[in-house]
């Protein structure tokens, strides 16, 4: 289902979202012994971040999600970059049914979903992927840090105060990232038939004024994004805001959930 992820803001998506370490991809290559006959699927991929970082260390990557604007983008990223082992198709969560057909029982090493799983039905995803998966395969869950908005800074704070009066109401959602959510995927995951190991990792980063404005921008559904028109009025209220507690330093940690799949009756 369309979340409003279209338009301008694939760019500032595209632009300002966090990637993703090379630590990060080292962990999910290493948890399902991840190689060159492989083929992995990341569901809700967005402009492709997580998917063409793992382009380069399987046979193959097919990149699932709702919104046709994200795939154009990740396809073209992938021109660019020479990657040509990744096939992006128009879908969500709820067509497994259909990629299971399309790639066959034990087609894929693993699935991958990165920052994407709170739109989702986690229940049924998770019950539906064993069908898929090769032995040794299985599910990661990657949380990429907390919301800009959402984090223990005079910054983060600050940042929050301004954006729940632009919209008009407090900004509590943390998109999955809390500990609540990642307990609830756990036990989805273990229902589902899945062995779960937790990793983390964490690394500092340093925002500019561009890139905290862009990555709220980032965060915003085609819908909410302000008119053209608009924006320098929000972007001076962010500026305002957040500018007397620079520097915008974030303590990024990127949880993951490396669920294995026990193969009775998949083998």
């Amino acid at each position: 289902m369309s979340q409003g992820f279209r338009g301008e803001v694939v760019d500032f998506y595209h632009r300002y979202r966090r990637g993703y370490p090379d630590a990060v991809v080292r962990r999910l290559v290493d948890a399902f012994a991840l190689g060159p006959d492989d083929t992995v699927a990341d569901v809700g991929c967005g402009t492709g971040q997580l998917t063409l970082a793992l382009s380069g260390r399987v046979g193959a990557v097919i990149g699932l999600d709702p919104e046709a604007d994200m795939l154009a983008r990740a396809r073209a990223e992938a021109g660019e970059h020479g990657v040509t082992n990744a096939l992006w198709l128009l879908g969500g969560d709820t067509d497994m049914p259909a990629l299971h057909a399309a790639v066959g029982d034990g087609g894929l090493a693993c699935v991958t979903i990165a920052q994407a799983l709170h739109w989702m039905d986690h229940e049924t995803l998770f019950a539906r992927l064993p069908p898929l998966l090769r032995p040794g395969g299985g599910v990661a869950v990657v949380t990429n840090g907390l919301p800009l908005w959402q984090q223990d800074t005079p910054w983060s704070r600050a940042l929050n105060g301004a954006l729940a009066e632009w919209v008009g109401h407090p900004l509590t959602a943390r998109c999955g990232t809390d500990e609540k959510s990642r307990r609830a995927y756990r036990t989805a995951l273990a229902d589902a038939g899945f062995t779960v190991r937790t990793r983390t990792v964490a690394y500092t980063d340093e925002l500019s004024m561009e890139q905290l404005v862009g990555g709220v921008y980032s965060a915003m559904s085609a819908d909410l994004l302000p008119a053209p028109d608009r924006r320098p009025a929000l972007t001076e209220s962010l500026t305002r805001a957040v500018e007397a507690h620079a520097p915008f330093v974030e303590e990024v940690r990127v949880h993951l959930l490396l669920a294995t799949l026990i193969h009775e009756g998949h083998t």
